[in-house]
């Protein structure tokens, strides 16, 4: 059975409700993806709310499960399957919304593996290592690969690894890691959000390949 790792996708930080659905269309025609991390609007709920609703039939129609990053008390009225939350402190409460309405709950943001720990025993869905922190800055690639391996090898909840480059991807996905997670970064890469995505996909399959 194959271990290939799956894709996760961030949109970007500043999404464009005009221009975002027609990206994400072509991204999933290039590629199998199994997730897409919404950033939403610094604007209003309505704003917000109207953004997912624009983008979850391109993101459900295709398998794939819309998660809201941050805003769990939106996942509901947007339609969503869940929201991605950052730090330990806000799994509680975004768990205790999300639960009730069985939807799910991811979390980022963890620098210590007491947290990821923690996180997976409260109950979330899965546990990313290597995300944008709030300034921009992604940790040292070797440090995510090494406890993205850890948490891999020991741990039954998935582990998503955040890519901060298409280079990185191959590396990610050899650590064992069920989810390798794209950056908003191939929505502006030159050659185009389809040929990254398809990019990103080979580099799965060649991490997944057996050693001649």
């Amino acid at each position: 059975m194959s271990n290939q790792a799956r894709l996760v996708l961030f949109t970007p930080f500043e999404p464009d409700a005009a221009s975002l659905p027609q990206a994400l269309a072509a991204a999933f025609d290039a590629a199998a993806i199994d997730a897409v991390i919404l950033r939403l609007p610094e604007t209003d709920d309505r704003s917000r709310i109207n953004l997912a609703k624009a983008v979850a039939p391109i993101v459900q129609g295709k398998g794939a499960a819309l998660m809201l990053a941050g805003y769990p008390e939106l996942v509901a009225r947007s339609g969503a399957d869940g929201a991605h939350v950052t730090g330990l402190d806000a799994v509680g409460p975004a768990l205790e919304i999300l639960r009730g309405q069985e939807r799910m709950c991811g979390v980022g943001g963890l620098p210590a593996r007491h947290d990821a720990m923690e996180a997976a025993e409260l109950g979330t869905d899965y546990v990313m290592f290597g995300e944008p922190r709030a300034d921009g800055s992604v940790p040292p690639l070797s440090g995510v690969i090494e406890r993205a391996q850890w948490w891999a090898e020991l741990f039954h909840v998935p582990c998503v690894a955040y890519a901060p480059s298409l280079e990185d991807v191959a590396a990610l996905a050899a650590t064992g890691a069920e989810f390798v997670a794209l950056g908003d970064y191939v929505f502006r890469a030159e050659i185009g959000i389809s040929e990254a995505v398809k990019q990103a996909a080979a580099a799965l399959a060649e991490a997944d390949a057996p050693a001649p």
